[in-house]
């Protein structure tokens, strides 16, 4: 009953709509609307608490979404399919949608024009992307994932990759730079089951053993502390989950520390393996990209299942 009073109100059921399309913001909700503020922000925390929407702070903001789970997301796909398709407010709403995402892409537009130097600069030195990406959908073929997490996600483009292959995904980046970049990105590519949250890779706003699947893409070598975000990794993996991390195997290129940022030089196997080891992860092969003069390298991992229980080993 909540759950239906919390609905039971034509601008509620424009936010419920609203929602359904993707993350927005109380400012871009306003926008469309054409309401003043703290009237939008109550009906949504109303919603929120009846479990129709769930709310996820970033910075001073705060990103509003259809709730993926429970009674709440029940009810609210329920309310969904019985709004007309044709109504005039809720398409004028869709039509004010359009602008803020095409502003959203424009601002991110505007950020990788401004740094485009830099990420060409990197990708010229090790293999094509398109190679990276085709290994990486490799290692996760043939598995049902109903959860893949993405950590330090960036502009997405994890997600964009295996979003297509898994029931939900969501992105990890403190960056709100790369966020805003990250959240166009999957807005033209029309991936509704993938999300990106601010948060801190070593200490994730996820429960334990959470997600099916774990990717860690060109993170790791900007990490003052590699072996703890593997272990975070593992923290949230269930038993029989997958980590797939792709780095650079060791290299030379001072540049890379010196212009760009890179903390580390590239990682052995033998230190890749003494970071999941430590974590409780089995490591399960490599695959081994050349690049000129970089080699880029996937190492696979799983977190072991105990036979007599089918919990963590």
């Amino acid at each position: 009953m909540a759950g239906l009073r919390a609905a039971a109100e034509p601008t509620r059921l424009r936010l419920l709509a609203l929602c359904a399309q993707g993350e927005l913001t109380v400012s871009e909700l306003t926008h469309i609307l054409g309401q003043s503020q703290p009237r939008v922000s109550r009906h949504l925390k109303l919603m929120c608490e009846a479990g129709l929407l769930d709310r996820f702070p970033e910075g001073a903001w705060a990103f509003y979404r259809l709730a993926g789970k429970g009674a709440g997301a029940e009810l609210a796909g329920t309310l969904l399919a019985l709004l007309p398709a044709g109504d005039p407010t809720l398409s004028l709403d869709l039509q004010r949608l359009d602008g803020v995402r095409a502003a959203r892409a424009e601002r991110a537009l505007a950020y990788f024009r401004d740094n485009a130097a830099r990420w060409d600069e990197i990708r010229s030195l090790q293999v094509d992307d398109a190679e990276v990406e085709r290994a990486l959908v490799s290692v996760f073929a043939g598995r049902k994932i109903s959860e893949l997490v993405d950590l330090g996600t960036g502009t997405g483009r994890i997600l964009e990759v295996l979003g297509p292959h898994v029931e939900r995904a969501v992105g990890i980046d403190l960056s709100r730079e790369m966020l805003a970049a990250a959240r166009a990105n999957l807005e033209r590519a029309g991936l509704r089951n993938c999300m990106v949250r601010q948060g801190d890779i070593t200490q994730l706003p996820l429960a334990a053993g959470s997600a099916d699947a774990v990717t860690i893409h060109q993170v790791l070598h900007y990490a003052a502390e590699p072996g703890l975000v593997v272990a975070e990794a593992a923290r949230v993996l269930r038993p029989g989950g997958v980590l797939a991390m792709v780095d650079l195997a060791p290299h030379g290129l001072e540049i890379l520390r010196d212009q760009h940022a890179h903390r580390r030089l590239g990682f052995s196997d033998a230190e890749v393996e003494g970071w999941l080891a430590a974590a409780g992860l089995v490591p399960d092969g490599t695959i081994r990209l050349p690049g000129g003069p970089l080699t880029v390298v996937i190492w696979r991992a799983t977190r072991p299942i105990d036979p007599a229980t089918g919990a963590f080993a």
